[in-house]
């Protein structure tokens, strides 16, 4: 995951990231900086930076190119959903910490 750009300077300041799920599709997520990223981060701050989000993992499976996909769920442990209000996202095992 990546933090493309500041968003807001609304307190603590607002940060957008952005990642691809297993199937190459762009997701874009928007929340306070602290959500994605332990570095203090403003509107002078170069982009982009490295970010992550928690999530829950709904289930894991391998599909028919031997990847190994998993179900992740924004929602818990912080409420974080895409700007297109999606919540559930297939990715790569690689792409989830301690996976």
């Amino acid at each position: 995951m990546q933090i493309v750009r500041y968003v807001d300077h609304a307190f603590p300041g607002w940060v957008a990231c952005v990642f691809e799920d297993a199937e190459g599709r762009r997701h874009e997520l928007i929340d306070k900086v602290s959500i994605f990223s332990d570095v203090m981060l403003d509107e002078t701050s170069m982009y982009p930076q490295a970010g992550g989000a928690r999530c829950t993992i709904l289930g894991r499976w391998s599909d028919f190119n031997s990847r190994k996909l998993v179900r992740v769920s924004t929602i818990k442990p912080d409420g974080i959903e895409s700007t297109e209000g999606l919540s559930e996202f297939v990715v790569l095992s690689t792409q989830v910490s301690g996976s």
